[in-house]
């Protein structure tokens, strides 16, 4: 049965497209599904022109970068773009009150002076290839879960192994159609990464999280940094040895511009996108999970911000946190606004009325008929189990000081001195760069307000000796608590953490009230949540591959996408205006106009450069200007986006770089569950805007003299 199922997944046909932007497609298969229809939106060249194993294409010149982001290459030096907030955590770390690069920015005048970034890494898509029957080999419906989760696993180690045998390459094999299909990535990692660029957060970043997710934007998001290599071209070590690495492909830079309606396309890393779950999942995100989340973070963000604004070394410190913080939490409000405004839930019952109608109709009720009933039972009993975790991890390990102090419980299972020492050697290591980005009165705030939080929202069980002890002798005071607290405790203090270092000892470890705490609050989670979460989880995953399987089966002349995960993928459409709300119809680009009406001094993310004033003022934007004169800052269009497209590239009819996605507009944010192709928007910087910065703003000439630009 499994095989006859799989034999049906994998052959699905194009009897009637239903393409209308929406989708993240498999760049192996565009031939086989998308091509014609890309071509009818107005690409002009081939599938093998974006991906082939036999030629240079453009996946050669596309990378994940780093662990969640896209980026992609525009000379033939190994130089890379993406985005200003995909590179802002290795910003920050070379930042500091004496070198602010994040406030002045910074430009390497020549290669020796590019900034190593230990840790980073980007990646490149040698090659992809399903492999779903070789991983379902010896595998049965009969099989109990055990047993057949056991022969998948060791069937995806096996060909993992043997897929880079006796290469430098890298394997990754992921499911996809919640595992009725797998498919099989070979990378080439590589580690030297150095940054060559970034304008001053008041570009990059302009609007910060009051402009996040909004149209219109007048954001530079963008960052450049150059991949080194080792002999033969191949990936190594940081080195002074390694040269810039020699691209097979990169892009060419167009500086034609584009109109409405245009063909366009984003090429990356998707990271995670869920459109087909059940009108039960869909209800647990909007009235537990995202509500919840929102709240806490919220809260947060009001510490972290206010604290920011006293002091340029906070601000400094907590940037790159606030942004992490700030980007989820107003993503979550336009997420929850636009699945209600689309009335997600109710059009999700519609749809499984009519595969249930179908199902019975067919025959097919028999083997799915339960699978509605059962995300029913099993999203109310999971339903206080997320508000829990929520409460557990975004709360109380939203604490720096309670996160921090948790690397320390790898103590309590170590019994060899030797291994205990080297652990300490690490977390001393660890310890120097969380103290850098550290302020224990903020922490302190964080703590006073968020474990009170805790001791207000959950059940009396799941109180730690914390919430016990402030509730009887300091009267539920946190903040009183707090200020005793982060006076002794060794987390929230660099010297006193290094002498506890210097002279370990387990028993003071444990008499630390933050590490107590920490400990036992994760020992709740694991004796009264987890269990419990991990068996819903587990049938949670059953049901939703054989609801996958249903719906297939149900929609056969539907060409179907498969959910993101951070594996390579092609979205395409068109530059396209929409209407957010009646009367108001949003242009499809914004200028550099925008960005001056905006300037605000007194703002920090809308404190307009001095410089950039006056190149607006005098109109000198060079070669980089529109055709009507204006400076072109942002675009829209329908591409289907989300996490880690960031940094992509968007690309044109003839395969030019014209933009790098970095964002998606508010009333867009449901897609990850719901597209809606009136308003489902990808925000793009205008690449011409980045070179007009790189070239007349920084004087970095010598930068765009590697790149290939088309007239």
């Amino acid at each position: 049965m499994i095989k006859k199922i799989l034999i049906f997944v994998l052959a699905i046909r194009i009897l009637m497209p239903a393409f209308a932007d929406e989708g993240m497609w498999i760049p192996l298969l565009l031939k086989k599904y998308n091509y014609e229809d890309m071509k009818k939106k107005g690409f002009r060249l081939t599938p093998e022109d974006i991906y082939s194993i036999n030629q240079a294409s453009m996946k050669d010149a596309i990378v994940l970068f780093g662990r969640g982001c896209t980026g992609e290459l525009i000379s033939d030096k190994g130089l890379l773009i993406t985005n200003h907030h995909c590179g802002y955590s290795s910003i920050q770390r070379h930042s500091s009150v004496e070198h602010d690069y994040l406030t002045n920015g910074f430009w390497a005048k020549n290669l020796d002076e590019e900034l190593p970034n230990e840790g980073l890494t980007v990646t490149f898509l040698v090659r992809m290839e399903d492999v779903t029957s070789k991983v379902l080999a010896g595998t049965s419906d009969k099989m109990p879960d055990d047993e057949y989760n056991k022969v998948i696993k060791d069937n995806i180690e096996k060909i993992k192994a043997e897929a880079i045998k006796g290469t430098n390459y890298e394997a990754v094999l992921k499911p996809f159609f919640n595992g009725n299909a797998y498919y099989l990535f070979i990378n080439k990692v590589y580690r030297d990464i150095r940054l060559v660029g970034t304008p001053p957060s008041a570009i990059g970043k302009f609007g910060g999280d009051t402009d996040n997710w909004m149209w219109p934007r007048h954001t530079g998001d963008f960052s450049m940094f150059r991949i080194y290599a080792g002999k033969d071209n191949e990936p190594a070590d940081y080195s002074l040895d390694n040269k810039p690495y020699k691209p097979k492909k990169f892009f060419p830079i167009s500086l034609k511009g584009y109109e409405e309606n245009d063909f366009t396309m984003v090429f990356g890393y998707p990271g995670h996108t869920s459109e087909y779950l059940s009108s039960y999942a869909v209800k647990n995100i909007m009235d537990v999970i995202n509500p919840n989340r929102i709240l806490i973070r919220d809260k947060k963000l009001k510490v972290i911000k206010a604290d920011m604004e006293t002091s340029p070394k906070i601000r400094i410190q907590y940037s790159a946190k606030a942004a992490r913080v700030a980007n989820g939490w107003k993503k979550w409000i336009g997420q929850n606004r636009g699945l209600k405004k689309m009335n997600a839930i109710e059009r999700k019952k519609k749809f499984e009325k009519k595969l249930t109608d179908w199902l019975q109709s067919s025959g097919e009720y028999d083997k799915y008929g339960m699978i509605l009933p059962e995300y029913k039972k099993l999203y109310n009993q999971k339903a206080p189990l997320d508000f829990i975790e929520n409460y557990m991890f975004e709360a109380v390990f939203g604490i720096e000081a309670v996160d921090f102090a948790w690397r320390f419980s790898k103590f309590e299972s170590i019994q060899d001195e030797e291994e205990k020492q080297k652990l300490v050697e690490k977390l001393k290591k660890s310890a120097k760069s969380f103290f850098k980005d550290y302020n224990s009165p903020t922490d302190q705030k964080l703590f006073a307000v968020l474990y009170k939080l805790y001791n207000d929202s959950v059940n009396p069980e799941y109180y730690t000796e914390i919430n016990r002890l402030v509730n009887k002798k300091y009267k539920s005071d946190y903040k009183k608590y707090a200020q005793k607290l982060y006076a002794k405790s060794i987390f929230t203090d660099e010297n006193r953490m290094m002498k506890f270092l210097d002279n370990f000892n387990l028993k003071k470890l444990q008499k630390d009230p933050i590490y107590k705490s920490t400990l036992e609050l994760v020992n709740i989670y694991r004796s009264k949540v987890a269990p419990q979460s991990y068996k819903i989880n587990l049938e949670l995953k059953k049901l939703d591959k054989l609801y996958m399987q249903a719906i297939m089966k149900f929609e056969k002349n539907k060409v179907l996408y498969p959910d993101a995960n951070l594996t390579m993928r092609v979205t395409y459409g068109n530059i396209k205006t929409y209407e957010p709300r009646d009367g108001v119809i949003y242009k499809y680009y914004t200028t550099l106009s925008g960005v001056i009406a905006k300037d605000n001094p007194d703002i920090y993310d809308y404190k307009v450069p001095a410089k950039l004033k006056e190149l607006y003022k005098e109109k000198n934007y060079g070669k980089y200007a529109d055709k009507d004169g204006s400076m072109h800052v942002c675009f829209l269009a329908s591409n289907h986006t989300t996490g880690g497209n960031s940094g992509s590239p968007v690309i044109n009819a003839d395969g030019e770089l014209i933009g790098v996605n970095f964002d998606r507009n508010w009333e867009g944010t449901m897609s990850d569950i719901m597209y809606d192709p009136d308003q489902c928007r990808n925000i793009s910087l205008d690449i011409r805007y980045a070179l007009f910065i790189i070239d007349k703003f920084a004087g970095a000439t010598h930068l765009i003299k590697e790149m290939k630009l088309v007239k």
